[in-house]
Order: C-alpha cells, then sequence, then structure tokens
C-alpha cells in the first residue's frame, strides 16, 4: 500500500513529518461522541506515493510524527516506534503522534 508523506519545516527544531496511508487522503475522519473532525488533507500529508522503505527512516528518525492510517500506524508500531497503547482511532482509522524531547 502506498503511503503519503510530507516534512514541515524541514531541518529546524519544529519540523513536523506527517504521513498517511493515501487511501484516506482527502477525506475526514469524525467522532461525534469525542468532538473530534480530522482532516486528512493532500496540504498537511503530501499527495506523492511511497512505499514503507522509501520514508521508514524519516519517521523513526523524526522529533515529531503524525501517522494517521491503518496500515502505516501498524508498521510504525511492527518497527517498534510505536507503542500500541498510545494508538487512539477515529471512524476506525488509528491515528498515532511520536513526540522526541
Amino acid at each position: 500500500m502506498p503511503f503519503s508523506i510530507k516534512i514541515h519545516g524541514k531541518d529546524t527544531p519544529r519540523e513536523i513529518i506527517a504521513a498517511c496511508d493515501n487511501e484516506i487522503l482527502g477525506k475526514t475522519l469524525v467522532d461525534r461522541e469525542r468532538e473530534i473532525e480530522f482532516a486528512v488533507s493532500k496540504e498537511f500529508y503530501g499527495s506523492e506515493n511511497f512505499e514503507w522503505e522509501e520514508i521508514a527512516d524519516s519517521i523513526s528518525s523524526g522529533r515529531n510524527v503524525n501517522l494517521v492510517g491503518n496500515e502505516i500506524v501498524e508498521l510504525a508500531i511492527k518497527n517498534g516506534l510505536v507503542d500500541p497503547k498510545s494508538v487512539i482511532e477515529i471512524e476506525g482509522v488509528k491515528h498515532a503522534q511520536i513526540y522526541s524531547i
């Protein structure tokens, strides 16, 4: 499955790496109970197709990473980058963040 990735503020202390499953790109996920509306926009997550092997290094070395999508979050868990206990779901779609302090 292809993924999208975009690096905001590259090589700065505020760098954010945003990556998602391409199948949810452009969708808005809604959880009315928790009052969450989550836009998976091309502006934030990018719009090019990449395989996990092409983006894994960026995600693993990122200080602030935002991941959304069942496949990308599962790969991050499998590779020891995300603790499964820290994953939330919005409309059945997994979301995780990685912070390095």
